[in-house]
């Protein structure tokens, strides 16, 4: 990366997002600066998949303002890359996958053909780089789409549950991936319902919980001493369907853990 080019920090100021009156972001601000691995995790439902479409660019906030403060020098959006629980696969081989996000961005012929059985290489897809990418089983998929991003170089990379419905070997395959990507010098910002891949990747975590951020916190210390109630309670596994938690509740007689009192 040329001196002055990072496309970092990324800003959130007082971000909202609703549908139809309802609101499922709430008021997000954080700052994301180059280096660490973010994880986000929070029960279903808490906003982690809307909040990377914020960041990506796919969704505007209704109120607030997201964008991109580095030194300039470069388009941000070409400097970041999102991948979905479901990857987009083009009626391709999957070598002529990674070949066409290689062209879209103007590389040379003989250079995409360089990168390309690199990155194919070390995602274990070589010897399959000649298959139909729509036939390929799911966790080969990801792992192109992985594959096809990490041949751009970007920046900054969005994962949105990458390894949802993996088998463990596939998750782990998945995880490596993401991990020599970071250390590359990537950003991860990534999503997970599993708090055991939280702990196996994040460097911090970001807990959200019906759209607001509660907690912000290296992994360790968030694992270990979460200082939000409803933090805690998603640690130890319990369902929060029925919590306020003591930083939401506004509405009256509501004891401690929002279950409302009878009135005699």
């Amino acid at each position: 990366m040329k001196p002055g080019t990072n496309i970092l920090p990324l800003l959130l100021d007082n971000v909202s997002f609703e549908i139809e009156g309802m609101r499922l972001i709430k008021d997000l601000c954080c700052t994301f600066e180059a280096g660490p691995r973010t994880v986000i995790i929070g029960p279903n439902g808490a906003g982690k998949s809307l909040f990377l479409r914020l960041c990506h660019g796919l969704l505007s906030p209704n109120t607030g303002t997201i964008r991109w403060a580095g030194p300039g020098g470069v388009d941000p959006v070409a400097a970041q890359a999102m991948v979905f629980q479901r990857p987009v696969m083009l009626r391709r081989s999957v070598a002529a996958n990674v070949d066409f996000a290689l062209k879209l961005r103007g590389y040379e012929k003989l250079d995409r053909a360089a990168i390309i059985d690199e990155v194919l290489s070390r995602c274990g897809l070589r010897r399959l780089k000649d298959n139909p990418a729509r036939v390929l089983s799911f966790g080969e998929q990801q792992k192109l789409a992985l594959a096809r991003v990490w041949a751009l170089k970007p920046q900054v990379l969005f994962l949105d549950e990458p390894t949802a419905s993996l088998d463990p070997a596939a998750t782990h395959a998945v995880e490596e991936i993401v991990h020599a990507i970071h250390d590359e010098g990537t950003r991860i910002i990534m999503t997970t319902h599993d708090l055991g891949q939280a702990r196996r990747l994040a460097d911090e975590i970001i807990f959200l919980h019906r759209g607001r951020m509660l907690e912000r916190a290296p992994s360790e210390t968030f694992f270990t001493a979460p200082k939000n109630d409803l933090a805690q309670a998603f640690v130890k596994g319990e369902l929060l369907w029925w919590k306020l938690g003591k930083d939401n509740r506004r509405a009256k007689g509501h004891k401690r853990g929002g279950r409302p009192q009878r009135r005699n």
